[in-house]
């Protein structure tokens, strides 16, 4: 074994061990070895080839797996869509983003991958969110939304296809804020009775939205269909706010350098 890499020193290691608690070694008045540190690290260049020297005019090659990353636009001041998906409490990231092996070794191509988003749930949920990847949709889901990993696939996949909000009852932690990293907005309910409120295919409209985010906590959403208003409440500190309303992270290191 080569590995040198531990979360504590051996000697500290064969203490705790042999006394079977966390044990400093120098606590025990009997002589141990001293490991020394080596004067140098053997590092095997064998398989590294250095940089071209001239960088100009080089292409990178790609495997046909590998896809650019996708642009995403901002945030439109008048957002309006329909609800492709409502969802109960507790949904998973796994719900959301499919592991397995027919799913994980696509992560590198957001296009195909996004056709597993929510197939656990509405298997149509694909074709229906194309429909509307330009003008945008909408998730409504309950408590503790997207709990379970940090699966940053389970945000970047949804914004592919066009999902700009997520209205829950509560958010899991993880999960909002790789919804910010990708431009899409958790907003929770002030109500959580609402939930029961807003159906599947219910067409949603925002308006005015980046003026209220930048001067309220609180924005209004309206339901078309049933002619009803919703208040949300977001709780993004002022980067938060500046990556949905810039379409992301990404955008916001590009746009400062």
């Amino acid at each position: 074994m080569e590995d040198q890499v531990y979360l504590c020193s051996p000697e500290t290691a064969t203490a705790s061990a042999l006394s079977g608690m966390i044990t400093d070694p120098r606590t025990l008045d009997i002589p141990y070895p001293r490991f020394a540190h080596p004067a140098s690290l053997k590092i095997n260049t064998a398989l590294l080839i250095p940089p071209d020297t001239n960088e100009k005019g080089i292409e990178l090659e790609k495997g046909p797996n590998i896809k650019p990353m996708p642009v995403f636009g901002d945030l439109p001041d008048r957002l309006e869509g329909p609800v492709l998906l409502k969802v109960n409490d507790n949904v998973s990231t796994d719900e959301i983003m499919p592991a397995g092996a027919a799913v994980l070794p696509l992560r590198s191509n957001i296009p195909e991958i996004s056709r597993f988003v929510f197939s656990r749930i509405d298997e149509s949920y694909y074709e229906r969110a194309m429909a509307y990847r330009d003008n945008g949709s909408f998730v409504v889901g309950g408590s503790n939304y997207g709990q379970g990993s940090s699966r940053e696939h389970a945000a970047l996949a949804p914004r592919y296809l066009g999902l700009r909000a997520v209205i829950a009852k509560s958010f899991a932690r993880i999960h909002a804020q790789n919804l910010v990293n990708y431009g899409i907005l958790p907003l929770v309910l002030d109500d959580p009775e609402d939930w029961s409120d807003i159906h599947h295919e219910d067409v949603l409209r925002f308006d005015r939205l980046r003026s209220v985010l930048a001067s309220s906590r609180h924005l209004d959403v309206h339901n078309l269909n049933r002619d009803r208003t919703y208040r949300l409440v977001h709780h993004l500190s002022r980067r938060q706010l500046q990556m949905v309303v810039s379409g992301g992270l990404i955008n916001v290191i590009r746009n400062n350098h």
